[in-house]
């Protein structure tokens, strides 16, 4: 398996940090004048502790995915997303050329916009009625479907992103942190904004996606106590669509830049393409991507150049791994939750925008490693 080694942190310092805010302002705490290019914020004293040092090493025993029969159940969006589903692809992907899953062997599905459990449980039976396993579902909304097929199918594995599903020892579990990596780039945003007035756009109000805004809203308030933030969903809870909605995300992003947030992290699935859209067309304003390194990806081209880091959701890596295992009938060395230790989850360099601040983010990022900083998952008040 492809596996991540953190090295031992060496840490000169302990910081303490606000408990995290949902809205605007809170009480000042202790920050002191530091600056950084772009920061129009009063920013507390970075944490003084060596960057986490980490080293990825690919396992040298060659494994053969060849016989492999996979079958891949995106959420909405699905392949092409320039997110989510497309870090999922990746991870396929990457099966293909270094295990040699071939590609008359894989089957890729879709959901629908606010498809029923009905419609997800008949997709996935069909799958393994049909042969392909492993199956792998993307999406916690797969839960409720997949609880009933894998108990009807015990000889096929399956793993789901986002969620576990209890009883079933046939299922892996691929989870993440979201609320660690999205701290880093609340910091970057904390610094990059000229007015300290940033923003989050949420696709779903749901508990996942508040784990984005719990470690964004946690970040920028840690790097700079006064700073104002602007929190909106596109959709409400049971509403999906907010996925896949970018004229809904643009216009909640305008709502954003036009209350003051002069940089805004989404993270909205496919209607992170108006998000960004949005933040373009206002001169002098930044965006922060989701999920992949989303200034790489084609889908928003146009609009890499105000993208100025991303915060990295390793699905491909998970997904790799789980079909890795597979094919080596060896699950045992998946993490139980892909965390900023074993590198599942991360913020984005390309693009050369937060060289200046690196050695900032990195001390923030290594002392999360170390515990040193707790990372809240749940907003307050939820």
């Amino acid at each position: 398996m492809r596996g991540v080694a953190v090295a031992a942190i060496a840490l000169t310092s302990v910081m303490s940090m606000a408990a995290c805010a949902k809205d605007s302002t809170s009480s000042s705490a202790g920050g002191s004048s530091n600056s950084a290019s772009g920061s129009g914020c009063k920013l507390a004293t970075p944490p003084t502790a060596a960057a986490a040092g980490s080293s990825t090493t690919t396992s040298s025993s060659k494994v053969d995915g060849s016989a492999l029969k996979v079958g891949l159940a995106y959420d909405i969006g699905g392949r092409g997303d320039a997110s989510f589903n497309d870090a999922a692809a990746a991870g396929l992907d990457l099966a293909k050329s270094q295990l040699g899953v071939k590609a008359e062997n894989v089957k890729e599905t879709t959901a629908a916009p606010n498809e029923s459990d009905a419609a997800k449980e008949a997709r996935l039976r069909q799958l393994a009625q049909d042969g392909y396993n492993p199956i792998v579902t993307v999406g916690f909304a797969y839960g409720p479907a997949l609880q009933n097929v894998a108990k009807d199918f015990p000889n096929t594995k399956f793993a789901i992103v986002d969620s576990t599903v209890e009883n079933s020892p046939n299922v892996t579990p691929l989870t993440f942190t979201e609320e660690q990596g999205s701290f880093l780039v609340g910091v970057i945003a904390a610094y990059k904004s000229k007015g300290c007035h940033v923003g989050f756009v949420g696709g779903v109000n749901v508990p996942l996606i508040q784990k984005f805004q719990a470690g964004f809203d946690a970040g920028a308030k840690a790097a700079a106590p006064d700073i104002k933030i602007e929190d909106k969903y596109i959709t409400p809870a049971g509403d999906f669509t907010g996925f896949q909605a970018p004229d809904k995300g643009r216009l909640v992003a305008q709502g954003e830049l036009s209350a003051g947030a002069d940089v805004i992290y989404q993270a909205a699935g496919n209607s992170g393409k108006g998000i960004f859209d949005a933040v373009k067309a206002k001169s002098g304003t930044y965006a922060i991507g989701v999920d992949s390194d989303q200034y790489k990806q084609a889908g928003v081209a146009d609009d890499k150049d105000i993208i100025i880091s991303s915060m990295m959701k390793r699905v491909d890596t998970a997904v790799y791994d789980f079909l890795r295992g597979v094919a080596a009938g060896d699950l045992t060395s998946i993490p139980k939750v892909f965390d900023l230790a074993v590198g599942g989850v991360d913020y984005a360099t390309s693009g050369g925008k937060v060289d200046d601040i690196k050695s900032t983010v990195d001390a923030y990022k290594a002392q999360i490693i170390s515990g040193a900083i707790k990372v809240p998952s749940t907003v307050s008040g939820s």
